[in-house]
């Protein structure tokens, strides 16, 4: 039986080279839609959940698309508020081999970032959840957004619903600063934290014992930052993915869970050639809030994740495109890639 799952951000239109062509060189783009908690939820919605995606959007036909791409995967877009001038857009060059992908921004003045508090009604929202989740781009894309975030959070509390956040900070929307002058009040309102170390470092002001540009993410470092971070915030579960950047089209993937008690390390997948990587880091989080709804211990929870997430990889587009079959036979040993027939 699937759990109320219920996200809040923003979801954008992603206008992507063609290929592996360059900014420079295109004469036109692939449209997709996109934006971290609207990925999470079509994750969710993958594997079977009742999954709510908060946001507002303009009522013009380009708002009505992003609806669209969220109904097309069964993302339910009740408590989608529709006003305002503008759907945000991001520009995708996807990068391969030694050249990295890059990300353009115009997403200044959308809808969501100027949303009002009254636009939302997050006790009928939260009523009868299971859990929320946010991450750090909500709170970074405004004053405003970042004071939904807080409310929504409050209604979740209210309701007793289990709290996630996935870090995921954004240099190109705002300072260390900044960000963490909004961030660690909200970190109250969380049960789970998902984030990477830089994530940690910028939001939070941790950093682990680890060589993170030079390819050694030795576990050993992480064990004292999750320890601290969980007893400084009330943490239930820390969590963090461990990335090896080979090349653009080359990395190593794996991750920690820590649950106050015992860390559990996931085995490691080799991801070559990596064909969209956008997005790797929700498919993770959509992939842990199923594990830790329905799987018997962390360690599960964990493995299913990663596994879900090296999929991602492996899809165009923002969103993970996969069921719980699939995720849970490569979670269960077959990587070789051979048809099912």
């Amino acid at each position: 039986m699937g759990k109320k799952v219920v996200t809040l951000g923003e979801i954008m239109l992603r206008l992507s080279t063609p290929g592996n062509t360059r900014f420079v060189q295109s004469d036109s783009f692939d449209v997709v839609y996109g934006g971290g908690e609207a990925n999470v939820a079509v994750s969710c919605a993958n594997y079977g959940h009742d999954a709510y995606f908060v946001t507002k959007l303009p009522k013009h036909e380009i708002g009505q698309s992003a609806v669209n791409a969220l109904r097309k995967y069964g993302v339910k877009t009740d408590f989608i508020a529709r006003g305002g001038d503008r759907v945000g857009i991001y520009y995708l060059e996807t990068g391969a081999s030694m050249r990295p992908s890059k990300v353009i921004y115009d997403r200044a003045h959308s809808s969501i970032s100027e949303a009002d508090a009254a636009d939302f009604d997050f006790d009928a929202i939260m009523e009868g959840a299971d859990w929320f989740h946010w991450s750090g781009i909500t709170p970074a894309i405004s004053d405003k957004a970042a004071e939904l975030t807080r409310l929504a959070c409050e209604a979740a509390k209210r309701h007793g619903v289990t709290v996630s956040v996935d870090l995921n900070f954004r240099k190109k929307l705002w300072t260390k600063e900044k960000a963490q002058s909004i961030m660690k009040p909200l970190m109250q309102y969380v049960d789970v934290c998902i984030g990477n170390e830089e994530d940690a470092e910028l939001c939070l002001g941790f950093k682990p014992d680890a060589d993170v540009e030079g390819g050694k993410t030795d576990a050993e470092g992480y064990k004292g930052i999750f320890k601290a971070m969980a007893k400084e915030f009330g943490f239930k579960y820390v969590i963090s993915t461990l990335r090896e950047s080979f090349s653009a089209t080359h990395n190593g993937w794996k991750a920690m869970i820590y649950n106050g008690e015992e860390f559990y390390e996931s085995k490691r997948y080799d991801i070559n050639p990596i064909i969209d990587r956008v997005g790797g880091g929700d498919s993770f989080s959509g992939g842990i809030i199923h594990g830790l709804l329905t799987k018997p211990n962390q360690g599960a929870a964990l493995e299913f994740a990663v596994a879900a997430s090296a999929l991602k990889h492996t899809i165009n587009g923002d969103f993970n495109l996969v069921s719980v079959e699939e995720v849970e036979a490569l979670a269960g040993g077959d990587a070789s890639g051979r048809v099912q027939r």
